[in-house]
C-alpha cells in the first residue's frame, strides 16, 4: 500500500470515527430530552400519591383512635378476643412503619425525577449561576444504588461562591467522572469528593483508590473511543465528552494516577467566564 493510500486510509477511518461521535453525540441529546419529558410526565402522579399517603397517615391515625376508644366501651374479655384474632396489635405497630418507608420511597423516587430534570440535555440550555455542590449531590442520589456496593463515598466541601455555567453538562461531567472512579472499583473502595476555590478557579476532585492509570497511556485518556474497558463496557467518549464540555466553559480537567495507588481527576472552572449569546 502506497503511502497517499495508507493516508487516504487513516483519513477514512477518522471520518468515519467522527460520524459515529456525532451519531452518539445526538443519541445523548435524545435521550436527555426523553429523560426530561418522562420526568415532567411522572410528576403530576408523584404528586397526587404524595398527597393521598400523607391523608391516609390521618385517617389511620384517627381509626387506631376510635378503634381503642370502642374497645374501651367492650368488656376487657371481649376486647381482647377481637384483638387477637384481627392481630390488632400487630397492625397498630407495623402500620406505622410501613407508612414511614413508604414516605421515604416516595422522596427517593421525587429526588431522582428531580435530578433526572438536572440532567437533561436541553437546546435552550444557558449559562446561569449555579451551585456546584448540587450538581454533584445531584450525582450521588442518581448512582447511589451502584455506589452503596461498590465504594464508600467521602466528602469535603468548601464554601463556594455560585459559578456561571450549564449546570446541566457540568452535572454530567461529574457523573462520568464518579461512573469512571466506580467502575474501576472491585468492591470495599473508596471515592473522596472534593472542592474549593481560589482568586481564578472554583474547583472539584473525584479521587479514587482503584488500580491507577499506568502513566504512558495517561493523555490518551481523553481521545474518542479510547477507553481500557473490557469490550461493551465503555465507549471510550465520557472523558472525551468531559473535556469537550470543561472546553466550552473555558475551564481545565487534569488528572493524576499512579497504578496501585488510585486516580484523581480535578476540575477547574473560571469564576469569571464570558460567554457568547445563541
Amino acid at each position: 500500500m502506497s503511502i497517499e493510500q495508507s493516508e487516504l486510509e487513516r483519513l477514512r477511518k477518522q471520518v468515519a470515527q467522527l460520524n459515529d461521535q456525532l451519531m452518539h453525540s445526538e443519541k445523548l441529546a435524545s435521550l436527555g430530552q426523553l429523560a426530561a419529558g418522562v420526568a415532567h410526565e411522572i410528576n403530576n402522579p408523584i404528586g397526587y400519591v404524595a398527597s393521598n399517603l400523607s391523608a391516609l397517615n390521618e385517617y389511620i391515625n384517627s381509626l387506631m383512635m376510635l378503634i381503642k376508644q370502642l374497645g374501651k366501651e367492650l368488656p376487657i374479655e371481649k376486647t381482647n378476643r377481637l384483638k387477637l384474632a384481627h392481630d390488632f396489635d400487630y397492625i397498630n405497630k407495623d402500620l406505622p412503619i410501613l407508612l414511614s418507608q413508604s414516605e421515604s420511597g416516595l422522596k427517593r423516587v421525587i429526588e431522582i425525577v428531580h435530578d433526572l430534570k438536572d440532567f437533561s440535555y436541553l437546546d435552550d440550555a444557558e449559562f446561569e449561576e449555579a451551585d456546584i455542590h448540587l450538581g454533584i449531590q445531584s450525582t450521588l442520589n442518581i448512582l447511589g444504588n451502584e455506589l452503596k456496593y461498590k465504594a464508600k463515598v467521602n466528602t469535603s466541601f468548601a464554601d463556594l461562591p455560585l459559578v456561571r455555567c450549564i449546570a446541566s453538562q457540568i452535572n454530567q461531567v461529574v457523573l462520568n467522572l464518579i461512573l469512571n472512579a466506580v467502575q474501576e472499583i472491585e468492591h470495599n473502595g473508596e471515592i473522596t469528593i472534593t472542592t474549593g476555590y481560589d482568586d481564578m478557579w472554583v474547583w472539584f476532585s473525584i479521587e479514587d483508590n482503584g488500580p491507577g492509570i499506568e502513566q504512558s497511556i495517561l493523555e490518551l485518556i481523553f481521545q474518542p473511543f479510547f477507553t481500557t474497558k473490557e469490550k461493551h463496557k465503555g465507549t471510550g467518549l465520557g472523558l472525551a465528552l468531559s473535556r469537550s464540555i470543561i472546553d466550552k466553559h473555558q475551564g481545565v480537567i487534569e488528572v493524576k494516577s499512579k497504578l496501585g495507588s488510585g486516580s484523581c481527576f480535578t476540575v477547574k472552572l473560571p469564576i469569571s467566564i464570558k460567554t457568547e449569546k445563541r
